[in-house]
């Protein structure tokens, strides 16, 4: 028997209906305008947004403490290029939910082994956090992460030589970031989402709205000033 989502029968929701919005996410565009030149090994960029004409935003979410079911399903119907930064002491023994979450269009990249913060720590310390969760991440997926997210978004030099080290070609901070009450902060700059930002959306807050919830806000927010959801990957 077919599934009912596969053949949607006449006066069932479209899936942007059965997650919260009004109307369907604009598409982005097929290929990127601009995209950032690769980099010399000694150089790794970091970036909390991308230069772009394009009008589009980046969804990442931290750590992997959330696995909620829903949210695959969310990724999934709504076609969103999201990049899940993970961190494998949080992530524990459920990988196997960020293999679906892959299976659906996400990507998978690097948030260091324990969530430990960099800045300060020896080189070896470093390497160890950034080196440790790229071979788990490899042993899980068959993939080497181009991206990396240090916790707290704190870094010296030391940090992106080790991440350069390490086979990482940018480090990614945020200039926006959706929090557990689901309201928007921003690092710097304006304090309304524009082209070219990172969002970042943190896992397991004790309280507050789900991952779920917080998507659906920032979805709208993203719609009502006219933007689209990009793959970061394409743009770094």
């Amino acid at each position: 028997m077919p599934s009912p989502r596969a053949n949607p029968t006449p006066g069932t929701a479209q899936p942007y209906r059965r997650w919260g919005l009004t109307a369907p996410l604009p598409a982005p565009p097929s290929s990127p305008t601009r995209r950032r030149p690769p980099p010399a090994r000694d150089q790794v960029p970091v970036v909390d947004r991308v230069a772009t004409s394009d009008k589009v935003v980046f969804l990442t979410y931290d750590d992997g403490a959330e696995k909620d079911p829903r949210f695959v399903d969310m990724v999934r119907e709504l076609r969103l290029p999201v990049s899940m930064f993970l961190t494998d002491s949080v992530v524990g023994p459920g990988y196997g939910h960020f293999a679906r979450l892959r299976s659906v269009g996400a990507s998978i990249q690097n948030h260091t082994l324990d969530h430990a913060a960099l800045l300060g720590l020896p080189y070896a310390g470093q390497r160890a956090e950034i080196c440790g969760q790229q071979s788990k991440l490899r042993a899980r997926f068959g993939i080497r992460p181009q991206l990396f997210r240090p916790p707290y978004g704190t870094y010296d030099t030391t940090t992106l030589r080790a991440a350069a080290d390490c086979g990482v070609t940018a480090v990614v901070l945020w200039r926006a970031a959706m929090e557990g009450d689901g309201e928007l902060t921003y690092a710097k700059g304006p304090g309304r989402l524009r082209a070219g930002d990172i969002v970042s959306v943190p896992s397991g807050e004790p309280t507050g709205l789900s991952l779920r919830e917080r998507t659906t806000r920032l979805l709208r927010e993203i719609q009502g000033r006219g933007l689209a959801v990009g793959r970061l990957e394409d743009y770094l």
